[in-house]
Order: structure tokens, then sequence, then C-alpha cells
């Protein structure tokens, strides 16, 4: 497939907020856009009109749902393809199954491209509202073998097409910073549970015991501030971490040329682009093992792995980094070299060809019974 030749509507989040799935819907966009495709995004977190109704239960769900279901019915009339961010929860059957749906009454093929950690626990739970929808599509297409695995188990075959990395954006400073004792850590996850960012946080005040003059920076808004907000004056760290908010995507850029390691502490987690971007900035990564996450790094070779829900692992394992410049040199050479394959010009021929199955009618699809 040539893309100049595309029409695509594109299904999915918008910055702001500038969450994973947005970024990448916008990145897609425009990278698509780029290539002389004729992208059109149906968003699927469009400003409520009017704003007052944003703020009503219940019927803030209709005002966003209509337009939606209008604008979703519209594009396919325009569109070749259909491509379809998907996630989850009340997302999946809000927003990513109704575009299935009314893409196949409109006899324009549709790829599923979800991406989210919680995939089996919903899958358990939703397994059998999905499948109908999933026999619509064309393609399920997932960004990681974890995913790929996951929607195996369930009878949902898949292929991968993963992540896309600005290489030009998130790039190492121009000079290896000396951090000397006071070494800048960060974290840049959403402020949710699942994201463990209270581990973070303790796991920090271990690691001052050992470098007294280090700092904290965590990039991220969620319901959990005013609690982690709480738990860094609670363990007598609020001095030492800033509580930055969300950032876009080029404040993030110059957060990481500015930050000599990276904590990660998910308790549940697919592929997440800051990994990615921590890696294609220079920046060594020191995350748990959870989820999809040992399939897109290796411990001690392009990341530090340490199990979920532990503190103090996570803090030896910053420690150890900071401390051992031949392991943090090997960590940023094997980073730097194996996040090239989420670049555009590596990834662009998978899409190229998934689009191409697509609209001439080759992908998989589940059989009518599973």
């Amino acid at each position: 497939m040539t893309f100049p030749n595309l029409r695509l509507l594109l299904v999915g989040p918008l910055p702001p907020p500038a969450g994973g799935m947005a970024n990448q819907t916008r990145q897609l966009a425009e990278l698509l856009r780029g290539e002389g495709a004729h992208v059109e995004v149906a968003q699927v977190n469009a400003p409520y009109r009017p704003a007052w109704a944003g703020r009503i239960k219940g019927l803030r769900a209709v005002f966003r749902l209509a337009p939606y279901l209008a604008q979703l019915w519209r594009g396919c009339g325009r569109a070749d393809l259909v491509h379809v961010m998907a996630n989850s929860g009340w997302s999946w059957h809000l927003f990513a199954a109704p575009a299935v749906w009314i893409a196949s009454l409109r006899g324009v093929p549709v790829i599923v491209n979800y991406r989210g950690g919680e995939a089996d626990p919903f899958l358990q739970r939703a397994g059998a509202w999905v499948r109908p929808t999933m026999r619509r599509a064309s393609a399920l297409v997932l960004p990681s073998s974890f995913l790929l695995e996951v929607f195996a188990r369930h009878g949902m075959p898949g292929r991968i097409v993963p992540n896309i990395v600005d290489l030009a954006r998130f790039r190492p400073a121009a000079a290896p910073q000396d951090f000397g004792r006071a070494p800048h850590l960060i974290v840049a996850r959403n402020l949710e549970r699942i994201y463990g960012n209270d581990i973070a946080l303790q796991a920090f005040a271990r690691i001052l015991q050992r470098f007294p003059d280090a700092r904290l920076t965590v990039a991220g808004a969620g319901p959990e501030a005013a609690a982690l907000s709480e738990l860094a004056r609670s363990l007598g760290i609020a001095d030492k971490v800033s509580f930055a908010g969300r950032l876009d995507r080029d404040q993030m850029a110059a957060l990481y040329r500015d930050a000599h390691l990276m904590l990660n502490a998910s308790r549940v987690d697919n592929m997440p682009n800051a990994i990615l971007e921590a890696l294609a900035s220079g920046v060594p990564v020191v995350s748990s093992d959870v989820g999809g996450i040992p399939h897109i790094v290796r411990d001690r070779e392009t990341a530090m792995l340490v199990p979920a829900d532990d503190a103090q692992a996570l803090a030896a394992a910053a420690q150890a980094v900071l401390d051992d410049a031949g392991l943090r040199a090997r960590l940023i050479a094997n980073g730097l070299a194996d996040v090239r394959r989420y670049r555009w010009d590596e990834v662009r021929a998978e899409l190229a060809a998934t689009y191409d199955d697509a609209v001439r009618g080759e992908s998989a699809q589940l059989p009518e019974k599973t």
C-alpha cells in the first residue's frame, strides 16, 4: 500500500491530556499525513459542547457519545479504512466497539489497535462481549508480544505493530551530565494506583540515604495526586520531590534530557511509552518486571528489572546504576541501540502491510464460533 492513496479514519483520544494513547494517536496522524495520507480523526475525548455538560454526571456521557457516533457514521462514509485505538473497560464498550460495528455496517474494513496492560482481566470479564465485535474487525493489531500472547489465550489472534518513538524529539543530552552526588531521578506515569508511584516514592526515600542531594521529579496527573503528596511529606522527602503535573511531549523530552535515572514501579503495564522515551533519551531505567515490560527490555542489558511492590529492590537497583559507571554506560548504550526498532522508518512497512491486508480483505478474522 502507498499511503498517499489512503483515506483513513483514525479513532482515538488526542491531547490534552497528553497520555500514552493520546500521544500515539496524534503522532500516528501526523506521520501518516506526512506520508500523504488523508487522515480524519474521530476524537473519543473531544471537549464537551456546551462545556457545562461535562460537569453533570450521566448527562455528560450523552453529550460526548452522540456527536462521536455521528462523526463515526460520517467519517466511515469517507474512509477506505478505519483504525481504532482501543483500551479496556468502558473505553472499549463506549468508543472502540461502536467504531467497529459502525465501520462494519458501512462496509469499511476496520483494524483494532489494542493497547493497555489490563487486557487479561478485562478479557476474563468481558471476553464474551469482545469476541463478537472482533469478528467484525479485519485485524487485531497489538504493540507487543505480551499482548499477542494474552489475546491468543482468549481465542483472538493478532499481529504485532510496535509503538512509535520520535527519536528526533526524544534524544540524549548533547553532552553526558556528571551528577556527582546529586542525581536527578524522574517518574513519568499517571498518578494512578496501577503505576505504583507510592512504591517509587518509598524507593526514593531509601535512595536519599545513599545520595542525600538527589531530587525526584514526578511528571503526571491523576486521582492519587493528593495522596502521593501526603506520602512524600510523611516520608520526610517533600523538599526533594517535585510534582510537575502532566507535561506535553516537548516538556517531557526536555525533562528526560535533564534526568540521570528513571523509576517505573508499575503494578500493571503493557508497553509503556515512558520507558521507550527514556531509553531514546539516554536515561537508564529501573522498572518493575510486570506485564509486557520484560518483553521490551532485558534485565541488566537495557534496563534493571525488579519485582513489583518492592521498594527496597527498586531502590537497590537504582543505587547500583548510580554507583556503577560501567553498568550505567552499558544500559544507556544498549537502550539507545534497541529503541531504534521503534522509529517510524522501521514501523512504517509493518503498518502499511497491515493496512494493505485489511483493505484487500486478507487479514485473519475470528471464526463465527469460538
